[in-house]
């Protein structure tokens, strides 16, 4: 177990609910703003005079939705109510959580996903590393002693309240001093391909230090919530590197009674990392032996060892409650066959797995205020602008400007999984049709 310094934090009976019903009552006063005309010069690409309009009217209506009384952004979170204490505790616990940390699909989930689920009523928190000394994150004065390999290392919280959402990022130096000022692409190893070597001990910390979040930290800064989670809470550990939350639970936690309502869903983003480790590695994770078998994995491979091998993500799927995935369809390919279930197919059929599909998060991806575009736009708009942005697009990647030309986009890895060689293989094809092709990728 942990032991625990703090300079605040409530006794642990506390369940941290208002005990009360608060309602958001919907107060908003239109003001009259001038429009702001931007000029944006397209170097001979449209006139500007239709550019000017286009972004005129969609600044327009940018600026109306701003300026409506406490509204602190273009799109706020529906008008509705929020019943305190009927929702549930919800923790996701990730390597990633964008815009802090990302390398892919994972951070999204969980920098969009607790929004969505906050504003439905339920208490949100996510947990993840501290890989840079993040700007918005503040130290909570709240410490932890954890036993990993047999050593006591001492970790730190960080927080923030964005969005509905407790940020918490957990700090040590096997987090902050690998990755601080280094690209996204630096989490989990030196450079791409590559792990670091103590990348168990690392994720074993991350999940006993999640466990101990809603119990110990005092967190106020919701108007709705305040004080600790508690222990009815309801754990969603994304990937393998979150794995060993559920069996730490069972042997740290449920033998002293602690999370004893508590239930832990597993969710799978990519079953191709599985976490498989060399089967004396067992010993570095301070669980029993009663879990070697959950563990216990061979197959035909030579790396990190040849032979028997331990697999985090097998043992996450077997002593979670619920798995999930992102997707109805990927649920049914992961138990379709050895090639698409990457050889856990039969573990997945075993206990069931559910597929929802991800959904996206429309502040991030709103095109009305993105401020990655120099044109916005809405429904009412779409088709003029998405032809300028086009024809910047062809500008900026130095091929010839025409409306009527398709444009075909890829983003993504280049690897098998992402269908990397079919887009090869219909490459010839496309060339020889009056086809242009961007393709933006990150190779492994």
């Amino acid at each position: 177990m942990a032991t625990v310094t703090a300079s605040n934090f409530l006794p642990r009976s506390s369940d941290g609910n208002c005990g009360a019903t608060c309602r958001i009552e919907k107060k908003a006063t239109l003001t009259k703003l001038r429009p702001r005309i931007q000029i944006l010069a397209h170097n001979g690409l449209r006139a500007l005079n239709s550019v000017d309009e286009l972004h005129q009217r969609t600044t327009i209506k940018v600026t109306r939705k701003g300026s409506r009384k406490g509204f602190k952004n273009a799109n706020p979170r529906p008008w509705g109510g929020i019943i305190c204490g009927c929702g549930m505790n919800l923790i996701f616990v990730g390597t990633e959580v964008a815009p802090w940390s990302k390398t892919g699909g994972l951070g999204d989930v969980l920098g969009g996903l607790p929004p969505a689920m906050s504003a439905n009523g339920h208490r949100v928190m996510t947990v993840s590393p501290r890989f840079d000394q993040y700007k918005d994150a503040w130290d909570t004065g709240v410490t932890v002693q954890l036993n990993v390999a047999g050593r006591f290392e001492k970790v730190r919280f960080f927080h923030c309240y964005k969005r509905g959402v407790d940020r918490v990022f957990v700090d040590h130096p096997w987090f902050l001093e690998k990755v601080w000022g280094k690209t996204g692409s630096k989490l989990y190893g030196p450079f791409a391909g590559e792990d670091f070597q103590d990348n168990q001990l690392r994720f074993s910390l991350l999940c006993q230090a999640a466990l101990e979040a809603p119990r110990i930290l005092n967190l106020k800064s919701s108007k709705y919530f305040s004080g600790p989670y508690g222990e009815d809470v309801i754990f969603i550990a994304n990937d393998w590197h979150t794995a060993l939350l559920a069996c730490y639970l069972k042997t740290m936690y449920r033998p002293k009674g602690r999370y004893g309502n508590a239930k832990v869903i597993f969710c799978i983003h990519n079953i191709a990392y599985q976490g498989r480790f060399a089967f004396a590695d067992f010993s570095l994770l301070n669980l029993p032996d009663e879990f070697k078998s959950s563990f216990d994995f061979i197959d035909g491979y030579e790396k990190p060892v040849k032979g028997r091998k331990i697999n985090w993500m097998k043992a996450g799927i077997l002593e979670a409650d619920k798995v999930l995935t992102v997707s109805p369809n990927y649920a049914k390919e992961l138990v379709s066959g050895v090639e698409k279930g990457v050889e856990l197919d039969n573990i997945l059929r075993r206990t069931g797995i559910i597929g929802i599909i991800n959904g996206m998060d429309v502040q991030e991806w709103n095109p009305l205020t993105d401020k990655y575009t120099c044109i916005k736009y809405d429904a009412s708009t779409v088709k003029e602008a998405k032809l300028l942005l086009k024809e910047a697009l062809q500008a900026e990647a130095g091929l010839p400007v025409d409306r009527n030309i398709p444009v075909i986009g890829f983003i993504g890895r280049l690897e098998e999984q992402k269908g990397s060689d079919i887009l090869v293989a219909a490459i010839p094809q496309f060339i020889r049709a009056n086809v242009q092709i961007i393709i933006l990728v990150r190779t492994e």
